[in-house]
């Protein structure tokens, strides 16, 4: 019997369910790693109105921006749709292309490579370490960044070993970060979240 999605993938199950409780009707988001668009038109579903909300996509291969657009376009209205950034920029360059000034309430990355993809063109620890510290300059006051890695390959191991190393060196008086892991799946995906306080403790 297949098992059931929701179980066999608890860490983006888990991430869902945190974006929901930080992002309403009208608020602005980040998906940093667009890959096959499933995160993003999340994301729109939770943040977009006709008249308010914005989200930006990036990603540096064309082909994913090209299906992201493709998932966009069959599930959303042009209107929503037309609130929908998508950026073919590496994710370590998280700038925004025009002067925008509602505050960022969630920044989201899935790590690792393209499904579907060539499996050796993945997110590098570099790379992302230069993201999340522009991220956590971005991301307004009570927001969330939250990121899926992927341990189960070489450059994913690391690339978690530096986030975990990053975060936990973030000041307490401002940043909340918590580490998800599935202790009894092998080389489980995990989930790192780290929010802004509202104010310094």
């Amino acid at each position: 019997m297949k098992e059931n999605s929701r179980f066999s993938r608890p860490h983006l199950q888990l991430a869902h369910t945190n974006w929901q409780q930080y992002l309403s009707i009208g608020d602005s988001a980040i998906d940093a790693t667009c890959g096959n668009g499933h995160d993003t038109l999340e994301l729109c579903k939770l943040a977009l109105s006709n008249t308010n909300g914005h989200i930006f996509a990036f990603d540096i291969q064309a082909a994913a921006l090209e299906t992201t657009a493709l998932r966009l376009r069959e599930n959303l209205s042009p209107t929503i749709f037309n609130r929908v950034t998508l950026l073919k920029k590496c994710h370590s360059d998280l700038t925004l292309p025009f002067e925008f000034e509602e505050p960022i309430k969630l920044i989201v990355y899935n790590l690792g490579y393209l499904p579907g993809a060539d499996k050796a063109q993945t997110t590098c620890v570099q790379s992302t370490l230069r993201s999340l510290k522009s991220a956590t300059t971005l991301l307004a006051p009570g927001g969330l960044i939250s990121i899926t890695c992927y341990p189960g390959h070489p450059e994913g191991a690391l690339e978690e070993e530096a986030l975990l190393e990053f975060a936990a060196k973030l000041p307490r008086e401002t940043w909340n970060c918590c580490h998800h892991r599935w202790i009894n799946r092998q080389r489980a995906p995990s989930l790192l979240l780290i929010t802004r306080s509202l104010s310094p403790l």
